[in-house]
């Protein structure tokens, strides 16, 4: 019974008793930020921009950092940070510590959006050059030739820059100055970012398709040489797009008058044999030699101006006349491509343009009506390879629907 009525006491007093709550308190984590290799949240952390005016010293103490320790600082980090070349509209960071005396311990300045110097403020003085982690996103994008190329990419709202790749890609094949309307592009490309979503530019393009006057020519990019890491483009049937010379010495250039033997020349006022391809085009503008060769002559005439003439091999050798300047040496190799001078209007010229003229065993031709080599073939077993690795990226631009209206989509990030 005795036991029966402690039981009962018991129980009524826990039903009586106070009921503890319990109360959750939910402590919200704080987001890690990290940039430069910091983790900001460890400093106070202070942002700005280089002002007329300013200087490395002068940032300095108006953050609470004086001479001696400037002039040490500088001492120690000119080999790799001078403080002379900070420019105005550059972004700078300052890293302080995070307590009451508020220290500058670390200066970051960004002389461009991928590029940024570290110098350290604090007992250890030392700078460092890093540059920010570059992301490769891949986009896809179509088009179709309304009037140029460059106004159909302007546009579409895409990059130049793919104009002067795609004209790269096909220099040897298709002149991009006779472009007709209905002529259409597809391009695999990739765009460089920095921060996920800062866009620095154009990576190149991978693989494109460009149909004009009706024939198609891929170009699928594929690694020739692991070792060099070199890349080549090849169409569809395996067959490099590159040939042993390129359709002008001058990029984005136009004709302004072809080899002709019956030509009259304004600046003579009579019938004189034109023998060379005229390409009109800005003074300074680059001029490349259109083959690998030799340097064989550099020089001046009062009718050609300055002038240099290559040597590709024993039956070819070209000439690129009314330099502004004197062009290479005699006896300077040069790949395809390379610079050899500038547009300019020495010599015999009415205007800025490079005539260009071509020999071919000793004769003087038009290179325009010229069966030119191609480039050495791939080899056997690289062209098994390359066929199964291009087959699936044909199908990919053959299901890329080309229209009107800009059609660009992100397919990946490349990490």
């Amino acid at each position: 019974m005795n036991r029966i009525i402690f039981c009962v006491i018991v129980i009524f007093l826990f039903s009586c008793g106070k009921k503890n709550t319990e109360t959750k308190i939910e402590l919200k984590k704080e987001k890690i930020i990290k940039e430069f290799g910091f983790t900001l949240n460890n400093y106070n952390v202070k942002k700005d921009t280089i002002i007329s005016g300013d200087s490395f010293g002068l940032i300095l103490e108006k953050n609470n950092l004086f001479y001696p320790k400037i002039y040490d600082i500088v001492q120690e980090t000119k080999k790799v940070f001078d403080i002379r070349k900070i420019n105005v509209g550059r972004p700078y960071t300052i890293l302080s510590s995070k307590d009451s005396m508020n220290n500058p311990l670390v200066f970051i300045y960004q002389p461009n959006p991928i590029d940024y110097i570290v110098v350290s403020l604090g007992d250890s003085l030392w700078a460092e050059k890093k540059q920010k982690e570059i992301k490769l996103v891949e986009f896809e994008a179509v088009g179709t030739i309304k009037s140029s190329l460059s106004e159909t990419m302007q546009d579409l709202k895409l990059s130049p820059l793919l104009s002067n790749e795609l004209s790269e890609i096909y220099a040897w094949n298709i002149d991009f100055f006779r472009l007709e309307k209905g002529d259409n592009f597809k391009i695999l490309y990739t765009s460089r970012y920095i921060d996920d979503t800062i866009n620095i530019g154009l990576n190149r393009i991978h693989n494109a398709y460009f149909e004009h006057r009706g024939k198609p020519f891929y170009a699928i990019e594929f690694q020739t040489d692991s070792i060099k890491g070199m890349y080549e483009y090849f169409d569809d049937k395996g067959k490099n797009l590159r040939r042993a010379f390129l359709l002008s010495p001058v990029q984005f250039s136009r004709i302004s008058s072809r080899y002709n033997l019956r030509r009259k020349i304004a600046y003579y006022g009579k019938v004189r044999p034109h023998y060379g391809t005229d390409f009109a085009a800005p003074v300074g503008t680059n001029i490349r030699t259109t083959a690998a060769g030799r340097v064989v002559k550099s020089g001046y005439t009062r009718g050609n101006g300055y002038y240099v003439t290559v040597k590709h091999n024993a039956t070819y050798s070209t000439q690129y006349l009314h330099m502004r300047k004197r062009g290479l040496k005699v006896g300077t190799y040069v790949e395809q491509g390379d610079k050899i001078g500038e547009v300019g209007m020495t010599g015999y010229t009415s205007g800025p343009h490079v005539c260009y003229r071509f020999w071919k065993n000793g004769k003087q031709v038009d290179p325009l009506k010229q069966k030119l080599p191609e480039a050495k073939p791939i080899s056997d077993f690289l062209k098994q390879k390359y066929l199964a690795y291009m087959g699936p990226i044909k199908l990919k631009l053959d299901s890329m629907k080309s229209n009107l209206n800009f059609d660009e989509k992100t397919i990946t990030t490349i990490p």
